[in-house]
């Protein structure tokens, strides 16, 4: 399936029902009086949060949504059936924003979670409602009012409590395959991830949390190059980034200091906040170089950037050093938040 992100869609709740102008005429009954009904009330749009969901592809075909109308009334007091409400399924996740105000409606993080986006017009009232003592005869009624008519941008932001950083080709699909039972596309060329894919990573029977790997970032992505900045915002929701990067890069230009500072400060400009989440360095592919020159080469690099936080050395292709990693991350998830994982 697809994976898609974001949705624009236009939503119209049912108008309600109109009062109905109606008088009691029987053999024998001279004055009958008025009973006109009222109308029914007009359905509402809800979104719902579908733990089933996890793409926004369905609202590329089909953008228009209308709940149904309240039925006018009748006579003989009847009154119109109102209009059913309208349920729209998305992700768990999903953000709502007014497209014309930028105004964010709701944030359905929760399954089942529902938001009201569009409300139902009232029901128009009949004339029976207006019999009065000095009025016995009335011939007012009103119309139903229009439902709510909106147009949305739905904007879906991964649930993950790790997201993972990189260059193309620094080995986070490879570590979230090593990890968890995600099976992102693994080859030898940059861009093999083109969407993010969600992993899994089970400690035990009772402890498991949920990594995101995304497109890999490069140089200009806050310019729009690439495709890892359209996809940043899906680490917004993370309490904890690894930041992974190769230590031994086929290409000689490629250094590692420079690659962990591009990645920082792309991180800066698409988002001050999300570049001061906690962030722990992962140097990775340390099966590319020699065991006895591995801890220089390591040392080396974090020198050169002064690095203050957590570091860990991993090769996600063999698994060394990953299940310490984890264990780690799981702990400090413990720690940060108890009782959320």
């Amino acid at each position: 399936m697809k994976f898609i992100d974001e949705a624009i869609i236009k939503v119209q709740a049912g108008a309600g029902g109109n009062g109905c102008l109606s008088f009691r005429r029987e053999k024998f009954i001279p004055f009958g009086g008025p009973d006109g009904g009222n109308g029914g009330n007009g359905g509402s749009i809800y979104l719902i949060a579908d733990e089933n969901i996890n793409t926004l592809v369905d609202f590329r075909h089909q953008r228009h949504y209308r709940a149904q109308r309240g039925e006018n009334g009748r006579g003989r007091l009847q009154t119109g059936k109102s209009g059913e409400d309208l349920y729209i399924h998305v992700p768990v996740g999903t953000e709502v924003w007014e497209a014309d105000t930028e105004e964010l409606l709701g944030d359905l993080t929760r399954p089942q979670q529902t938001l009201l986006i569009a409300k139902g017009g009232t029901r128009g009232l009949g004339n029976a409602h207006f019999k009065s003592s000095t009025n016995r005869a009335p011939r007012k009624t009103t119309e139903g009012k229009p439902g709510e008519e909106r147009t949305l941008r739905l904007e879906l932001k991964l649930l993950a409590d790790v997201g993972l950083l990189g260059l193309p080709n620094a080995g986070k699909s490879t570590f979230i395959r090593q990890t968890s039972a995600a099976t992102p596309k693994v080859a030898d060329y940059p861009f093999t991830t083109l969407y993010p894919h969600l992993g899994v990573v089970s400690i035990d029977s009772n402890r498991s949390f949920v990594m995101a790997d995304i497109p890999g970032v490069i140089e200009g992505a806050a310019q729009g190059a690439g495709l890892g900045i359209r996809f940043l915002k899906h680490l917004s929701r993370t309490r904890l980034l690894l930041h992974l990067v190769d230590v031994a890069p086929m290409e000689p230009a490629m250094d590692p200091v420079a690659n962990v500072r591009t990645i920082q400060g792309e991180l800066q400009q698409f988002s001050p906040e999300l570049a001061k989440r906690p962030q722990w360095l992962v140097l990775n592919k340390i099966d590319l170089i020699p065991p006895s020159e591995q801890a220089e080469r390591c040392q080396e690099i974090l020198n050169r950037l002064a690095w203050q936080g957590p570091v860990y050395q991993i090769s996600a292709l063999t698994g060394e050093g990953c299940q310490p990693l984890i264990q780690a991350v799981m702990e400090y998830l413990e720690q940060s938040s108890p009782g959320k994982i």
